[in-house]
């Protein structure tokens, strides 16, 4: 049974529910999920997780959120070396430009990747959150 962080951030309360299915099938596939606002995670607590799920909506010019999730990511972005992670989050405008660059930002990183990430235009239906619960059971190693 792994332990599996999900942090995000949410202005809306799109990317929150999308981190609860998250957490939904990170626990449906037998290990444990805790939930992070930015705010509240620092980047210490990355090495008591097995794996790390990352949720930030598309911002401003299709950029992550600059006042907590930015600084919060960018403090843990050394410590993600070689981790099983995920992103996921939503999207107003766009076409997920936002999501493309964070992906590569993490290859060059050496972060692991483990899914495909998640993101949504505005509130998640049905299908991503299906999307969610699977990147979770990715994170716990049953996808």
């Amino acid at each position: 049974m792994g332990k599996i962080a999900i942090v995000y951030w949410s202005g809306t309360g799109n990317t929150e529910a999308m981190a609860g299915a998250v957490a939904e099938g990170v626990r449906k596939n037998g290990s444990e999920a805790d939930l992070f606002t930015a705010s509240g995670f620092s980047a210490d607590q990355t090495g008591a997780y097995d794996a790390i799920a990352f949720g930030c909506p598309s911002m401003g010019a299709e950029q992550l959120e600059e006042t907590e999730f930015e600084p919060m990511f960018s403090a843990c972005e050394d410590r993600l070396r070689g981790k099983n992670t995920a992103l996921f989050g939503s999207y107003g405008w766009g076409d997920g430009e936002w999501m493309r660059n964070w992906e590569e930002r993490c290859r060059v990183a050496g972060v692991n990747l483990v899914c495909d990430s998640v993101i949504c235009n505005g509130a998640p239906d049905d299908d991503a959150l299906a999307a969610c619960r699977e990147l979770g059971a990715a994170l716990a190693g049953k996808k």
